[in-house]
């Protein structure tokens, strides 16, 4: 399945089908349903009685080998933490790591899903695509996010792509195009995948049966399917606090914050804190938010008590914080210490 505002990129696509590159970088924002969209492309090529339109056709035996997660020329290699979202992508990953797993298990009982692709499964490839197709027709993989690619994995896997294997597809997909190595990106035929309009997003999540559709898809950057996630998530009321918080300017109390906040993933507030701090530029440039329309007053009251050169100076603090999130850290004293930042800014 394809979402609708992906109907366009389809349609172009299929102008590849006669001479398909071998590697594809499907890249865009996160949350526009670019991952599905791999997908829903290596079900078309590896669908064995394809539509005009290149659309699967949903009964040949390749297409429920795909369904049920188990086509023989099919692989999605994604990290350990999001094995289990992905579904199907959890057993190939099991596969590969059996028997790294084997030794030692019990002392890593403990241990958390790595965020990372790392080489063992940009090997493990190397038996898939050193091998025929069990069907006579193209062998696809998907790798996502590509970003999360660490060095190892990422120097492998340009050794495939520069000597790509006949008959092999690799579809790679990623919204932080900027964190690959130039190397891979030269390497792959590059398609951006854009954000829909916010009227087509809207109807899609009236749809879902999401209320307050334009305030998510604000929030969200214009994404539908993080708007969708934001509109089922647990921490808004914390969310929602927080930026109350933040709206009382120099009366934000920075150590209720840490206290209150510590129990939630650091990215999450770290992303909180980054959109309102932009929030503040944008009123301060042009008297209109992007992120927290909703908040728009709170915003203009801080934004005109605030230095432009100072709250720059900021937001950079907090990038910085951001490129080391998913790092062992201590979430109270992190938030603690960004939270007083804040605070100062008023003084």
């Amino acid at each position: 399945m394809i979402y609708p505002w992906q109907t366009d990129d389809w349609q172009r696509l299929q102008q590849l089908r006669s001479h398909w590159p071998h590697a594809l970088l499907l890249h865009g924002q996160a949350g526009i349903g670019k991952l599905q969209f791999a997908q829903h492309l290596a079900k078309g090529l590896l669908c064995e009685a394809p539509q005009a339109n290149g659309e699967p056709c949903g009964a040949c035996a390749a297409c429920n080998w795909f369904v049920q997660g188990n086509h023989p020329d099919y692989r999605i290699v994604v990290p350990e933490a999001l094995a289990g979202e992905i579904g199907q992508a959890g057993d190939d990953e099991a596969k590969a790591d059996k028997a790294d797993k084997a030794d030692g298990e019990e002392g890593k009982k403990g241990r958390a899903p790595s965020k990372e692709i790392r080489i063992e499964q940009v090997r493990a490839l190397l038996d898939f695509t050193g091998v025929g197709s069990h069907r006579g027709g193209l062998r696809v993989v998907v790798l996502y996010p590509a970003e999360a690619l660490n060095v190892a994995a990422a120097n492998a896997l340009l050794k495939t792509l520069e000597e790509p294997p006949a008959g092999v597809v690799f579809l790679v997909v990623s919204a932080r195009i900027d964190r690959l190595l130039p190397t891979i990106i030269s390497r792959c035929r590059q398609w951006p995948m854009g954000t829909p309009a916010p009227e087509a997003a809207a109807a899609w999540l009236a749809q879902q049966g999401v209320d307050d559709a334009p305030a998510l898809l604000a929030e969200a950057g214009g994404a539908p399917l993080a708007a969708l996630a934001l509109a089922h998530d647990e921490n808004r009321t914390l969310r929602d606090w927080t930026l109350a918080q933040l709206a009382a300017g120099p009366a934000c109390d920075a150590f209720a914050c840490g206290e209150t906040l510590q129990k939630l993933p650091v990215p999450l507030v770290l992303g909180w804190l980054q959109r309102w701090v932009y929030d503040l530029l944008a009123e301060r440039a042009a008297g209109r938010p992007r992120y927290f329309p909703q908040a728009a007053g709170g915003l203009a009251r801080c934004a005109a008590k605030l230095d432009a050169a100072a709250l720059a100076r900021y937001l950079k603090t907090v990038t910085r914080q951001r490129a080391v999130e998913n790092h062992p850290l201590n979430a109270r004293l992190v938030f603690e210490e960004l939270f007083l930042g804040y605070r100062e800014l008023f003084a």
